[in-house]
Parts: C-alpha cells; sequence; structure tokens
C-alpha cells in the first residue's frame, strides 16, 4: 500500500504470515503518523531505533511537540520494559529521550560521532565506490570498507548494526556482513561501472532539497567531476523547476536535463523552466539519449547519478506509460561501451 506503516489489520496478516513461513526477525518502519494513530498497537518490538527529529510533517502533527511526542510513543508505550532503544547520539533529542527510556526500563545503545556513543563513527574515508570507516563498537575498533556511499548512510548503518545487535547476533557477527551490504534499489542504487571504472548511481531524488541531499553526498566520493542526469514531473509543482535547476547548476560538474513523467504538460516547456536556472547544461529531451550523452562524456574519477525516477519502471507521457527504467537503460548503454 501507500502507506510507511501499514494499517494494523494488514500489518497483523503480514507479520502472521512471515511467522508462518519461518521468518522470525521483521524490521518495520515506525513513521510518525502510524504511531500517532496506533497502528503499530499489539506489535512485539523487541528493539527500536529513533534517528532524528527535523521539522516535517507538520500539516498534520500541528506542531513540534505533538511530533516529538508521536515519536516518543514507540518508546514510551510500545517498547516493553527489557527492550532495547537505539539512539542517535548526535541529536538534540538524545539526553531526553535516554532519560525516558532509562525511565521505562529500557537497554540504551547510543550510535553516531559522538565520544558517549556505543557505536562510534570515528572516521569516514569517501571512496568512488563506497567508504572506509573506522568504528569503535563497544570499546573495540574496527576499519570498515562499506559499499554505500554517502555520511547518511554511514549512520544509518550504525543505526542498523545497533538494532542487530540488540535482538541478540553477536557485534563480530554483525559487523563481519557490512561490506556484504547493498542499498535499496532506487535509493543512491550503484547500478554499474563503465569500463574505465566510472560508477553510475540512480536516485529517486526528484526535489531541490532531496537533489541536495544526494549531490551533497556524492561529492566527496568524486575524484574528477560529478554528473548528473535529470528532469522534472508534468502536472506537479511547478515552482520547484528552477530550483532543481539551480541546485544542478550549483552542486554538479556536468547537468544534463531531460524529460521525467511529463504527463499532459509540454516537455520542451518543463526543461526550459529548468534550463533557465542552469545555463550551462545540456538539455537532451530522450531519456534514454541523455543518459548515454552523459555516460559518454565520463572520464576516469567521475561519478554520475540519474535522477528523478529511481526504482520507477515507467515513463508517462499524455496518459501513457511507456517502459523505461534508469537502471536498465544506463547498464545498456555501459555495455554496448557507451563510455571513454
Amino acid at each position: 500500500g501507500a502507506l510507511t506503516t501499514p494499517d494494523p489489520v494488514a500489518l497483523h496478516r503480514d507479520l502472521t504470515e512471515l511467522a508462518a513461513q519461518g521468518i522470525e526477525h521483521a524490521a518495520i518502519e515506525a513513521s510518525s503518523h502510524g504511531l500517532a494513530q496506533f497502528r503499530l498497537d499489539g506489535v512485539a518490538v523487541a528493539a527500536a531505533a529513533f534517528t532524528n527529529l527535523t521539522r516535517d510533517h507538520l500539516d498534520y502533527h500541528g506542531d513540534m511537540a505533538a511530533y516529538r511526542a508521536a515519536k516518543q510513543r514507540l518508546f514510551r508505550d510500545l517498547l516493553p520494559p527489557g527492550g532495547c532503544a537505539v539512539l542517535n547520539a548526535d541529536s538534540p533529542e538524545f539526553a531526553a529521550l535516554t532519560a525516558l527510556c532509562h525511565s521505562c526500563g529500557h537497554r540504551v545503545i547510543g550510535y553516531g560521532e559522538a565520544a558517549s556513543a556505543d557505536l562510534r563513527l570515528v572516521e569516514r574515508l569517501p571512496r568512488p565506490n563506497g567508504q572506509r570507516i573506522r568504528l569503535l563498537s563497544f570499546g573495540k575498533e574496527h576499519a570498515i570498507e562499506l559499499p554505500l556511499v554517502g555520511a547518511f548512510q554511514a549512520m544509518n548503518v550504525l543505526a542498523a548494526l545497533g538494532l542487530v545487535i540488540a535482538t541478540g547476533t553477536p557485534a563480530e557477527t554483525a559487523i563481519a556482513s557490512l561490506p556484504r551490504l547493498t542499498g535499496v534499489p532506487g535509493r543512491m542504487q550503484k547500478i554499474g561501472e563503465t569500463a574505465t571504472g566510472v560508477p553510475v548511481f540512480v536516485d529517486y531524488a526528484h526535489t531541490p532539497d532531496a537533489l541536495t541531499t544526494v549531490l551533497t553526498a556524492l561529492r566527496p566520493h568524486a575524484e574528477g567531476r560529478l554528473a548528473i542526469v535529470f528532469g522534472a514531473g508534468g502536472d506537479r509543482d511547478r515552482g520547484k523547476r528552477p530550483l532543481m535547476g539551480k541546485v544542478a547548476s550549483e552542486l554538479a560538474d556536468l547537468v544534463y536535463v531531460t524529460d521525467d513523467n511529463p504527463r499532459s504538460e509540454s516537455p520542451e516547456e518543463i526543461r526550459r523552466a529548468i534550463i533557465a536556472a542552469a545555463p550551462h547544461g545540456v538539455e537532451i529531451g530522450d531519456r534514454r539519449e541523455a543518459i548515454a550523452a552523459a555516460i559518454a562524456e565520463l572520464r576516469r574519477g567521475d561519478i554520475l547519478v540519474i535522477a528523478g525516477k529511481g526504482h520507477e519502471t515507467g515513463q508517462i507521457i499524455g496518459d501513457k506509460v511507456l517502459p523505461f527504467d534508469d537502471a536498465l537503460a544506463a547498464r545498456e548503454v555501459i555495455a554496448a561501451g557507451g563510455a571513454r
């Protein structure tokens, strides 16, 4: 469904089916909406993680206090005494949330760069295809080659590591598995490399903020130039188009503006609105041709991200959905030798 956290009936049905298949562990995203609407009540929670609290969803919660209270429900009402809370030690919420968890009888594992963190990120060295991290796990140091890019992914890995340890996996076993991690399809997903070793990523970013996050995360990994292929959807927020062009122009070295679900709008007008704020961008309407042009321009040390569609497998033109997959298109271009 469309819900981050399913409704209670669907959620318990899914968990029952998983249990019948012999599955013993399930990871669930507990959205603030889901917590406020009691969708997770009745779920046997063994461990719960808190990543951050930033301004979001205030159209629903009304204010930050209500938003905070919704997230706290996970620890105050759903995690039973003796359960484990995995908390971001770098968050301003850490001290108050730790006190709450201790008052509820929870064990706490802190993660982050803070000196007090049980799982502490000591150093992060970006590489073209990932990052080398130094991690202190309850005082013991580990050096890990992580095949994921971006500082935010290193932090997410620590949160996941805390949950795995909290639910009974020995720390050494969990840490040994980190180099084998793979990303979520369409979310900063590395889909391949050119013949000269240039990594190509696909990401769902389709807003100015998301483009900023993606390009900022990739920049430290690029020894050479950072290239982006993107567009903007038709029949959607028109105001974001020049903002996306501005972000791409400021944060990327090579900019290719193409079509991304134009729907009933004129694709040319959408591209023009973006290009107006990215005067050095290259405009190529056909998305496959834009991807091919970008890959052909790459040289050793560069990085390419194809943004906007992520996991989607169609291009919406008019009232038709035509088959199109960014990852597949890029792989086909690479296989045909489309890079220098």
